[in-house]
């Protein structure tokens, strides 16, 4: 999705995955991220960007050990994702495997959403809400 009103992402949420190349496939399939970029050769994944289509995006790569100076360890991650259409996402999402963790539902707050584990073991909640407006 391109739109000149949705800024380019200035903080990038990062993760590490077993198998990379398969969680990027899962984000795609479940979530609907789209592949911006990734860089590595056979199973091995360098640095990979995955675009949010409402905005924002993460990357992501092959972990790499303890000996990595960003030593992500796979599975430990969570993240929060505005989304429009929870109830079309919660479907797709499940369908696709996502391990249900919280199941649809409104908050007091007013979003409408829920929380999936990836197969990596990743925790991803996605909702309404947007967050508070900032301070002008």
């Amino acid at each position: 999705m391109t739109d000149d009103k949705i800024p380019p992402p200035q903080v990038w949420p990062t993760l590490r995955a077993a198998d990379a190349r398969a969680l990027i496939r899962f984000l795609v399939d479940a979530f609907g991220f789209e592949e911006t970029a990734v860089h590595g050769e056979g199973d091995f994944v360098g640095h990979a960007e995955l675009s949010w289509p409402e905005g924002g995006g993460i990357m992501l790569g092959s972990d790499r050990g303890d000996d990595s100076p960003w030593p992500l360890r796979p599975g430990t991650f969570g993240c929060y994702v505005v989304c429009a259409e929870p109830d079309a996402l919660y479907r797709r999402a499940t369908a696709a495997g996502a391990t249900v963790i919280q199941e649809l539902s409104d908050t007091d707050y007013g979003s409408r959403g829920f929380a999936v584990r990836d197969p990596e073991g990743n925790l991803w909640s996605f909702g309404t809400y947007r967050g508070e407006p900032r301070a002008v």
